[in-house]
């Protein structure tokens, strides 16, 4: 399966602009340009929560995509909001299992300073 060809070609993540940059070894990377639609702030541009975590589950995905090499549906993804992501987000994401059922990934969003602005685990199904 070409991991990158599969995320660029999902629709939902095309429209927010969510790249995954690398999708290796059970580790993945994946960028969001921040621009004014996907705020939350009229007056500052901050990504709405809804963004950090679709950057989060997508590339969540990715990581455990490089390892079964087909698509995984998330079954449950919990994240905590740290700070307010303001610029473009970048995540991070390891596979920390991966059974034959079920995978669990986690996750770090950070801010175009290196905050860390989301800590998320997410779950999917691998089998």
């Amino acid at each position: 399966m070409d991991i990158e060809a599969f995320f660029e070609n999902m629709p939902f993540a095309d429209l927010l602009g969510v790249e995954v940059t690398e999708a290796a070894d059970g580790h993945a990377e994946g960028t969001v340009e921040m621009r004014e639609e996907l705020s939350w702030n009229e007056d500052r541009i901050m990504a709405h929560g809804g963004v950090t975590f679709t950057l989060a589950d997508t590339v969540g995905g990715a990581a455990l995509v490089s390892l079964v090499d087909q698509p995984v549906p998330t079954i449950d993804m919990r994240i905590d909001y740290l700070e307010a992501g303001t610029g473009d987000l970048h995540a991070e994401a390891d596979v920390v299992r991966l059974g034959s059922d079920v995978g669990v990934v986690d996750v770090a969003v950070y801010a175009a300073d290196d905050t860390q602005v989301a800590d998320a685990r997410g779950v999917y199904k691998t089998g």
